[in-house]
């Protein structure tokens, strides 16, 4: 057996579950899980949660602040060193009690002596139907190799175990990829920060797997921690400080289920439709710096900018530049006029029609949003105030929709929040993440949980779909650290 020498269990149930898992190995049903682990060697687990996005979803690729909350539910890695330059991976889903298995050397990352690029990796993951999903674990070395110039001379054996759901807008991946990434530094003794980490998982999913994700996943499930909202200014990734919750308020998750995913082509869509807008904004910027005084140059560039859409004010948009975005626009037509964007993640398609005046609206408008909430949750709590964040919480869901990443589902969720109300102790509610689907987070009184059953069960009469309800918050990966596990002798 399994015992832990190092690190404690931080008072959660699920990290005694997962050893268990690694102690009843021989338990499942694919052969390769029978020899997965040796007796003679130790173990490195880590944990990394999932999470709720408060306020401010998809505007973080443009730089916006975001409020997020971790969940309870989590995925956790263990890592044992082997002394060939093999990678085996086994992955047990808790949701789905679906098993995976995964094998590679580190000879595949490699052509004539060098790292192969990013589109070749991507591609090896893609050519053998259900091996996807490998990419964000085994990824994280190639990442290393070529963003730190790690030179793996052993590979090593992981067993991934996974209670976030997928497809609920609660960052799975990001999950996956934290608890993956901060277990192999940790094995290997690579010594890097917890914030480059979060931002070398981003290059994973944008690189490797393909997903254009902006950062707040990553840095939620790395610092996120229980109780308080974690504040992060996507420029790139900068930590603010925590935002205690009220004790008396509470936040909630019920998941819509409908599948969601942010590498479909509506979320692309809008991000480069997004990006669309910056850069016709850019161009029009260096048309009034041309023809400004010195002050006036000085005022446009620190309102574009920093290269963030989300520095600029909903007031200066609306009165300078709106008017001069074009509602919609060809790809074709953007890419001859304006050549490309600055989105190294994304590419334009020439044949789609891109709504970038609602696109570009909407990052600058909740910005402002999401500071708006960060002051107000922690003022006073009048009714009034807790009116007003509501109202902010259904502003960010109608403007997602506008995006064109709403759904019925998730409206109906909102709209039955709304029915409720302040005097049932419901505030707001709002679509998460990428949208299209998901999750919705509820902010409610905390003697409200009551109000969020029958919501839920109220859903589920209307729809067929029995929603599952995010409730609790957990330690982000940072927090949590690792165990080392030692086998017992007997």
């Amino acid at each position: 057996m399994f015992k832990i020498i190092h690190g404690t269990y931080k008072n959660l149930p699920d990290v005694k579950k997962f050893i268990d898992i690694i102690n009843n190995l021989n338990q499942q049903k694919i052969p390769e899980a029978f020899s997965l682990f040796d007796n003679k060697n130790d173990l490195i687990v880590t944990r990394a949660p999932g999470r709720l996005d408060v306020m401010g979803g998809i505007a973080d690729y443009s730089g916006s602040l975001v409020l997020q909350k971790t969940i309870n539910e989590a995925t956790f890695a263990a890592i044992q060193l082997n002394t060939k330059r093999e990678i085996k991976i086994i992955s047990l889903s808790g949701e789905e009690n679906r098993i995976s298995f995964f094998k590679m050397t580190l000879d595949d990352f490699e052509k004539n002596g060098k790292s192969i690029d990013y589109n070749s990796a991507k591609a090896f993951f893609k050519k053998a139907p259900g091996t996807h999903w490998a990419a964000y674990v085994a990824g994280a070395f190639l990442v290393l190799e070529k963003e730190k110039n790690v030179n793996f001379k052993q590979g090593a054996h992981i067993l991934i175990h996974s209670n976030v759901p997928e497809g609920k807008g609660v960052s799975s991946s990001a999950a996956l990829e934290v608890a993956a990434m901060k277990a192999i530094v940790t094995a290997f003794s690579i010594n890097i920060s917890s914030k480059e980490l979060a931002l070398l998982c981003q290059k994973v999913e944008n690189l490797i797997t393909g997903v254009p994700c902006g950062i707040m996943d990553q840095m939620t499930s790395v610092f996120g921690t229980q109780n308080e909202l974690l504040p992060i200014l996507c420029q790139p990734a900068e930590l603010k400080e925590l935002v205690k919750i009220p004790e008396d308020l509470k936040f909630w998750g019920i998941d819509s289920g409908v599948r969601h995913s942010i590498g479909g082509t509506a979320y692309t869509s809008v991000r480069v439709g997004t990006f669309m807008g910056y850069r016709i904004l850019a161009e029009l910027a260096k048309f009034e710096i041309h023809n400004s005084n010195e002050k006036g140059k000085v005022e446009i560039h620190d309102m574009l900018w920093n290269g963030y859409l989300s520095n600029i004010s909903p007031s200066i948009f609306e009165q300078n530049y709106a008017n001069s975005i074009p509602l919609q626009i060809s790809g074709k037509e953007f890419i001859n006029k304006y050549y490309g964007i600055t989105d190294r993640v994304t590419q334009i398609l020439p044949d789609l029609v891109y709504a970038v005046r609602i696109l570009t609206r909407h990052p600058i408008y909740e910005n402002f949003r999401v500071n708006l909430f960060s002051e107000l949750i922690q003022a006073p709590q009048t009714e009034r105030n807790l009116k007003l964040l509501g109202e902010l919480m259904f502003q960010s869901h109608a403007s997602y929709s506008a995006c064109g990443l709403g759904s019925e589902e998730t409206d109906l969720l909102v709209q039955l929040v709304r029915q409720m109300g302040i005097g049932k102790g419901l505030l707001g509610a709002k679509i998460t993440g990428g949208g299209s689907g998901g999750t919705v987070f509820i902010l409610g009184k905390k003697t409200a949980f009551d109000i969020v059953e029958n919501i839920a069960e109220a859903y589920n009469s209307q729809t067929g779909i029995e929603p599952y309800i995010f409730k609790d918050s957990s330690v982000g990966a940072d927090e949590f650290g690792y165990l080392i596990l030692k086998k017992e002798e007997l």
